[in-house]
């Protein structure tokens, strides 16, 4: 009888990567399990040892967490590593508490960039997020100085080739404003997050950005009363929309997770077994 999971799954699931890329670090020697160097096609449960890169994972981290994604209005100034080589203040600093779990970003935002950053606790929910094949959308609110000519907006929606590859804007369009005529306000949507490619994309047609805000993920907009530097929880059905935008299983309903009913002559609600409070 065959149990667990396969390993690449759970490892995908905790946020160390896709599964092809776990199944790479396999494939390289670099994941051990309960001793032994893992082999692809082994599978694992939640009291398995398993080692990546030599370090032990939790079992903590192993089991399977309902999944939660939180919207985040990052302000400048900030870096979305948890772990910074030059000690710049980080996101996570002040993201609220995670239990049996750590908060994955949905794509990331450069130390200069604003504006709307989803993080989940579902890896695989991340990784398909973010991969290209999804075609999910991400939109902005760019600030440039000067006037652009209708050649540069022409030639940033048919193609540009940049020095990893050719990219585009899917949509760009000015955006009214009550700013001098340095100062110009765009709305610019693409369906994938290379490494600053927004920027890189103004800068390879002469205009620089002097502000650049991320206002739309996917189908969630910044929603308008979230202040910077504080999160939103998404409800139960939207995190179920998400997973289904992506191919993923839908959850149970988390006040039904678990629950026992209660014996009593009184009508009174079920009462789940694992309800733990929301910190958000």
């Amino acid at each position: 009888m065959i149990t667990g999971e396969k390993l690449q799954k759970i490892l995908a699931r905790g946020g160390y990567g896709s599964r092809r890329e776990i199944e790479r670090l396999i494939e390289q020697g670099l994941v051990q399990l309960n001793g032994r160097t893992a082999q692809l096609g082994d599978r694992a449960v939640e009291t398995d040892r398993i080692q990546v890169r030599g370090t032990t994972i939790k079992q903590t981290r192993l089991v399977k967490q309902p999944t939660e994604v939180i919207l985040y209005n990052k302000p400048e100034g900030l870096v979305c590593t948890r772990n910074d080589e030059k000690a710049r203040d980080t996101i996570f600093d002040e993201l609220p508490r995670i239990v049996n779990g750590r908060w994955i970003t949905i794509g990331r935002l450069d130390i200069n960039t604003s504006g709307l950053l989803l993080l989940t606790n579902n890896g695989e929910l991340a990784n398909r997020l973010m991969h290209p094949s999804f075609e999910v959308e991400r939109e902005y609110a760019v600030r440039v100085f000067g006037e652009v000519a209708d050649e540069v907006l022409t030639n940033l929606r048919q193609g540009v080739m940049l020095e990893d590859g050719l990219a585009k804007f899917d949509h760009v369009s000015k955006l009214p404003s009550d700013e001098d005529a340095q100062n110009q306000w765009f709305r610019v949507v693409l369906k994938e997050g290379r490494y600053r490619e927004v920027r890189r994309l103004w800068e390879s047609q002469g205009v620089q950005v002097s502000r650049l805000m991320r206002v739309r993920y996917g189908e969630f907009s910044l929603p308008r009363n979230l202040r910077r530097g504080k999160t939103q929880a998404l409800t139960w059905q939207q995190v179920n929309s998400l997973l289904k935008s992506v191919d993923l299983p839908q959850e149970a309903r988390p006040d039904l997770r678990g629950q026992v009913k209660v014996k009593s002559t009184d009508k009174k609600t079920p009462i789940p077994t694992n309800s733990r409070r929301r910190r958000f």
